[in-house]
């Protein structure tokens, strides 16, 4: 069964444990430009893992602080995987939406399709790579649970198979009224890995909602099935226009020759 973690937003408390265990288990650099914890932060590459600060009021009109983990959602029917015609983003049957650089040809289609801006790159490097997270998916192969979900002090997050976790998640919602009545991930592009739970609602908690339920897969399929032949079709193209050319002016230099002699 395809897993899933289930996140309580409202027990965050922004310690920043999940995004310290993301970057030891990933090895990726530290950047004290772009911390990994507060107002402003954002997913870049070498940020995976990022845990937003939000001031808002609750039901009461009461100002509080909530803190959100940002990631890849790892959607069930991935458009960035859908959108690479190298095959370079593979869905695991556990979940996890893998990115494969050596299969990578540079294009960024992947960039444009995420339809929450979560595959960054490498701008800075001379051979750059796109990045993102991978749900560990090395631990989640076997059985173990995401790095940054076994290291949460404050039990924000579950980890288990998605439906069960779902299930839960309506079960909490139905008998606790602190919760609004969404699901975030349930339905969001036909549905996400991760699952989120809160008691504010997710677009002031910069949840982007004005998504589709429908996986965006469905909307493309029948399009990118062509681009591998649009490719080879455009490449034969610019090759026969190649060797024309040369022979152009391969014939046009004998013509001065003849003409000079």
């Amino acid at each position: 069964m395809a897993k899933g973690v289930l996140v309580d937003l409202t027990k965050c408390v922004g310690c920043g444990s999940c995004t310290v265990a993301c970057k030891l288990w990933n090895d990726l650099k530290w950047d004290p430009q772009n911390p990994t914890v507060g107002d402003k932060v954002k997913l870049n590459d070498k940020n995976w893992t990022v845990v937003g600060r939000h001031e808002v009021k609750d039901k009461d009109g009461t100002p509080v602080w909530r803190f959100v983990k940002q990631q890849c959602f790892h959607c069930k029917e991935p458009a960035c995987a859908s959108a690479c015609f190298a095959k370079a983003f593979q869905k695991t049957k556990e979940g996890p939406v893998i990115y494969y650089p050596h299969l990578c040809v540079g294009c960024r289609y992947c960039m444009v399709a995420c339809p929450f801006n979560i595959p960054k790159y490498q701008w800075e490097k001379t051979f750059p790579l796109v990045t993102k997270c991978q749900m560990c998916s090395t631990r989640v192969a076997k059985g173990e649970a995401p790095a940054c979900v076994s290291v949460c002090p404050a039990g924000v997050f579950k980890y288990g198979d998605r439906e069960a976790l779902l299930k839960e998640a309506k079960s909490i919602v139905a008998k606790d009224p602190k919760y609004v009545n969404h699901i975030f991930g349930e339905q969001e592009v036909g549905g996400t890995s991760w699952l989120y739970l809160s008691d504010i609602p997710f677009e002031q908690l910069g949840f982007k909602t004005n998504v589709t339920h429908r996986p965006l897969p469905s909307f493309t399929e029948k399009y990118m099935q062509a681009t591998p032949y649009v490719a080879i079709t455009w490449g034969a193209i610019l090759t026969g226009l190649y060797h024309y050319t040369k022979r152009r002016n391969q014939i046009a230099k004998e013509n001065n020759k003849n003409i000079k002699a």
